[in-house]
């Protein structure tokens, strides 16, 4: 599990961290997009201001034809031909009067027989304001279809006697825009003052004549140019800009599908999101793998462990044995102090078998040693210090001293009684040749101590044991209230 943690812990950051930058990726295309909208605007309305400021110099010169001044319009015609021939068929030239009476049309000869013109506003228009002007979408008079027209003054004498109109064909428009349309995933139309379409792709047939979507036309008319999030006529979310021609009054608009920015953003996720799975299922199974040799090893080194355990358990019950066999002779008090000492051996052994040969904390050393003096009356005894971490060697070493010094107070001392008490102390001190454990035990309450003549073979244990094998000392003061045992040994290379 650990071993899952560490490989889930370290891919997930790296799978949020590549998601982080698709996602910032897909934020500076957002920009680059919006920018490459509002720069697409301004080109097709250049282009358009160019297309439509050629016509209109191209009419203003037909105004000043000698044959207009005349009222010749068969000689007009011809000149007016030569413009028309410059562009597709479906143009139309017309001249009008104030009352909007058509004197001259390009589609027939008749003129007797034509009806007013269809737009009498812009007529009106151009004889108040002696300038050109520029229709909104209408349906013409003649022809009967959707058109929008430029309107040049004929102006003599400083007075404007005739309109001179042409309606270019749509097409022209039309064929503007679909020039200029970078890919499928743009709309883009032309509005006229109104915010009717005249030109628009994608799906020309069908939108031309329609007012823009309802998003659209709510930001159309706010300012000259503008960036903003909108909705076209077929419901496709847009990043959409405007830009309004200052000659015609008309707009421009363009914009790029919401979904081919999100499209690659969620491909580029779910691409990252599969190689991120497949680094985790790959890290997984190789933890998984490890965890399994882990395992084994751990099981194996358990086995082993319990096989030394079985054949120790099996050396001290032969000591056992061999000692009960020697000391057949000797008297129970000999048999009991070896039993004992070979008891305390074996606790020790039982306590490092249950941490795997790791080594045990001071404390529970001492309580495995002195569990049976605990069992009765735990209140006599009192075992303070720090924790102590021992290699094996030491906790069994201090096991057997230990040992001895309860036995010893057990039979001549604090706990050979009913009121006597121990108390268990230890401390870790830091000296030059470096770090070592002292641990005083002091009995009070018990017989009174007298010195004894000569020492047994427990205080010459605990001697020798401290010294040779710990690298210590052990001292015993025989105070008149209790006996006092200090041992010491070195820390160093042992914890």
């Amino acid at each position: 599990m650990r071993l899952a943690l560490l490989v889930a812990g370290t891919t997930l950051p790296l799978i949020l961290f590549a998601a982080g930058i698709v996602y910032n990726n897909y934020e500076q295309d957002r920009s680059d997009a919006t920018q490459r909208v509002g720069e697409t605007v301004r080109s097709i309305r250049l282009v358009l201001d160019a297309e439509m400021q050629r016509m209109t110099g191209a009419l203003q010169v037909l105004s000043l034809t000698n044959a207009l001044r005349d009222r010749d319009f068969v000689s007009f015609g011809r000149i007016a031909q030569g413009f028309l021939d410059q562009y597709a068929e479906g143009g139309v030239v017309l001249v009008a009067d104030r009352e909007g009476r058509q004197v001259y049309s390009s589609v027939t000869s008749d003129t007797a027989h034509l009806p007013l013109r269809n737009n009498r506003a812009i007529v009106d228009k151009v004889f108040a304001e002696k300038k050109p002007a520029y229709s909104d979408l209408f349906t013409g008079a003649v022809k009967k279809r959707l058109i929008v027209t430029v309107e040049v003054p004929v102006i003599r004498d400083g007075e404007v006697i005739y309109d001179i109109s042409f309606s270019p064909p749509i097409e022209i428009f039309q064929n503007m825009i679909e020039q200029q349309r970078p890919s499928k995933d743009w709309t883009i139309s032309i509005f006229d003052g109104e915010g009717i379409n005249f030109a628009r792709v994608p799906n020309p047939l069908d939108t031309i004549g329609k007012r823009a979507s309802p998003s659209l036309y709510a930001a159309l008319f706010h300012s000259p140019e503008a960036t903003f999030s909108a909705v076209s006529l077929e419901g496709v979310p847009l990043i959409t800009s405007v830009a309004r021609s200052s000659l015609t009054g008309w707009t421009v608009a363009a914009g790029i599908a919401e979904s081919s920015l999100v499209a690659p953003l969620w491909r580029s996720l779910a691409i990252t999101s599969v190689i991120g799975g497949v680094l985790l299922m790959v890290g997984l199974a190789f933890a998984v793998r490890m965890a399994t040799t882990i395992a084994r090893g751990e099981m194996l080194h358990d086995l082993l462990i319990e096989e030394l355990n079985h054949r120790v358990k099996n050396t001290l019950a032969i000591l056992q044995s061999i000692a009960t066999q020697t000391f057949r002779s000797a008297s129970r008090a000999e048999r009991e102090k070896f039993e004992g000492r070979l008891g305390a051996l074996a606790e020790a052994h039982n306590l490092l078998s249950q941490e795997k040969w790791r080594g045990s904390e001071l404390q529970d050393v001492v309580a495995r040693v002195l569990q049976p003096y605990l069992l009765n009356s735990p209140e006599r005894m009192r075992m303070f210090g720090p924790k102590v971490p021992l290699s094996p060697r030491l906790a069994v070493i201090l096991s057997m001293i230990v040992h001895e010094i309860a036995t010893n107070a057990a039979k001549y001392g604090a706990l050979s009684n009913d009121t006597g008490t121990v108390a268990l102390d230890w401390e870790v001190l830091e000296e030059s040749d470096g770090r070592k454990l002292r641990m005083i035990w002091a009995e009070a309450g018990g017989p009174h101590v007298t010195a004894p003549v000569q020492r047994g073979f427990g205080s010459r244990l605990i001697e020798r044991s401290a010294r040779d094998q710990l690298g210590g000392e052990a001292t015993v003061d025989f105070l008149p209230h209790g006996v006092v045992y200090t041992v010491s040994c070195a820390l160093e290379n042992e914890s």
